[in-house]
């Protein structure tokens, strides 16, 4: 016959104020999938840096440095989101570079987006303005270059915005 004292103990009462009893982690995923989030992550700063090589010199080239820094992004972001799943399917941890590879591609891909709309709609704004940087010898004349630019940017901006 069972004795009270054979029984196991209960189990103690759950409190918000108590860690929760810890999960088992899941194994490291595979080196070739954090290499390719390794890769992810390396495109998607490569698209932001590639935004630094547009200056106000040679405007001309901007519009293309911004469309290829959009396509490094989303090829960033690709690559990363295929790491993650393929992680997922080896049931691993997801590697943190994927995260950060897809945080900071997304945010290259806003701003070269950004930056190649600005350009495609000022376009002719940033020729003449880099027209007249190229002729302008002294600094006042490179300031009246930089208010013309702004009065026509203002100008065009008004014109889209149907004021």
């Amino acid at each position: 016959m069972a004795r009270l004292t054979d029984r196991p103990p209960p189990p103690p009462p759950e409190s918000p104020f108590l860690r929760p009893a810890p999960r088992p982690q899941l194994p490291l995923a595979d080196p070739a999938v954090r290499q390719r989030a390794w890769a992810a992550l390396t495109l998607a700063v490569l698209s932001l840096l590639t935004m630094m090589l547009i200056s106000s010199v040679n405007v001309h080239r901007g519009a293309y440095v911004a469309a290829v820094a959009v396509i490094v992004a989303l090829v960033a972001i690709a690559v990363a989101v295929s790491a993650m799943s393929a992680a997922k399917r080896a049931r691993a941890r997801r590697p943190r570079a994927a995260m950060w590879g897809i945080a900071l591609g997304v945010l290259g891909l806003v701003l070269s987006a950004c930056a190649l709309a600005a350009f495609l709609i000022f376009h002719t704004q940033l020729d003449q303005y880099s027209d007249c940087l190229n002729g302008a010898i002294t600094t006042a004349q490179q300031q009246a270059c930089q208010t013309q630019f702004n009065n026509s940017i203002t100008t065009e901006i008004n014109i889209l915005s149907g004021r």
